[in-house]
């Protein structure tokens, strides 16, 4: 008898659970516990939980890897708004990526990380319309900058610098509007200047010089001169 009711206790619990599950409200709207399956399968895509269609806390995302669920990303979310602090995964459970998200865009700091270890690969800044905007910075493995650039609305704007994994500069130019425009120079690894000159509106300008073990070998004048038409009567 003991085991009859314990089996009941059991089939009722699992029941009840099985309710609580992927529920509506009384306006049609998701509430409570949802979990989804990928189409036809028993594999867990998404698990999180609503209050009136709104997603609240932590929801989890996963790919169907050989018949597995495999996490591959969390979402955190704002309880105010549409906002939510996002992490993705690769199916080692390394994280990726992660950053704040405004439904699809990606808004503030977004970080990536390197393949090898978990220093920063890339720094990212996002304006609140979804495009870079501000600095952005590339790392080697070793911690090392390997390049700092900044954006404005979504378009290379302002110093672009390039370093050595020995934090030497390789190059450093200047972007307006999207466009190479203004003075630029590049180095050897060692550091030795081989070119200068300016840019003007992505294209060289004006009097570029070259040079070879530190001295000047050659010089070329890139000033734009527009080509005689003759005016028909």
């Amino acid at each position: 008898m003991k085991t009859t009711y314990t089996i009941l206790f059991l089939f009722i619990a699992i029941l009840v659970s099985s309710q609580e599950i992927n529920q509506l409200d009384t306006n049609g709207k998701n509430h409570g516990i949802w979990k989804k399956n990928f189409d036809g399968t028993n594999v867990l895509r998404y698990e999180g939980e609503f209050l009136h269609g709104k997603e609240m806390g932590v929801f989890k995302f996963y790919k169907n890897i050989k018949k597995k669920a495999v996490l591959t990303a969390t979402k955190e979310f704002n309880e105010a708004n549409n906002k939510a602090y996002v992490k993705f995964f690769a199916s080692t459970g390394k994280i990726i990526s992660e950053g704040q998200m405004d439904g699809k865009k990606y808004i503030g700091a977004w970080k990536y990380y390197q393949k090898t270890n978990d220093k920063l690969l890339t720094l990212e800044h996002y304006n609140d319309a979804g495009v870079l905007n501000g600095e952005r910075l590339v790392y080697y493995p070793n911690g090392q900058i390997a390049e700092k650039q900044f954006y404005k609305n979504g378009k290379l704007d302002g110093a672009s610098v390039v370093y050595s994994d020995k934090n030497v500069v390789l190059s450093d130019v200047i972007y307006v509007n999207g466009e190479l425009h203004g003075p630029s120079k590049y180095y050897t690894p060692k550091g030795e200047l081989v070119a200068e000159g300016s840019y003007k509106n992505g294209k060289k300008d004006g009097v570029w010089k070259y040079y070879e073990n530190g001295k000047l070998t050659e010089e070329k004048d890139f000033t734009y001169v527009p080509k005689y038409i003759k005016k028909t009567p």
